[in-house]
């Protein structure tokens, strides 16, 4: 019995523990740009734009407008995305078209938490989107994690989509 609920203890802890704040956004962007962070702008959601992102969230978004800091090149994007129940607070730099750093902020599901690691968000490197709005290259899934897996792949394709809209 002792044992039994000190393996259900652990189950609960690692649960507990994957959920949390793993960086602040503010922290993000500083990073992102050495600690100088640029003017925040912001794409407004037109039909056109609502009814892509509608495609690739494959449910209407949330948002009417996405805001993002630009130096050059250079975008950073901080958008949330449904895991299974609860949102997975998602920094995305993009560099040329191509994501450069993609990396969980905050997680707030019991399950899925893998996706935070390097070894999964580093797959995202270089990844840019297709004419028809797929990423260029394979992404490969987690056991047990997929419904954050695919948020992780929504939220970099809408990034690279939005990110053809800016100074527009």
């Amino acid at each position: 019995m002792k044992k039994l609920l000190f393996i259900l203890a652990l189950l609960f802890l690692q649960s507990a523990i994957a959920k949390g704040v793993y960086q602040t956004p503010l922290a993000f962007i500083e990073q992102a740009f050495s600690g100088d962070i640029p003017a925040v702008s912001t794409v407004w959601m037109t039909k056109e734009k609502k009814q892509v992102i509608s495609d690739i969230l494959q449910h209407s978004p949330g948002f009417i407008r996405v805001r993002y800091w630009q130096r050059g090149s250079k975008t950073a994007w901080i958008l949330n995305e449904i895991g299974k129940e609860k949102p997975i607070t998602v920094g995305v730099v993009l560099e040329h078209g191509q994501i450069k750093q993609l990396k969980v902020l905050t997680f707030r599901e019991s399950r899925g938490w893998e996706v935070k690691h390097d070894f999964f968000t580093r797959q995202f490197n270089n990844a840019s989107i297709t004419d028809s709005l797929q990423l260029n290259q394979s992404i490969d899934g987690i056991s047990g994690a997929t419904l954050s897996v695919r948020a992780l792949k929504k939220i970099a394709r809408i990034v690279l989509y939005l990110e053809q809209h800016t100074n527009q």
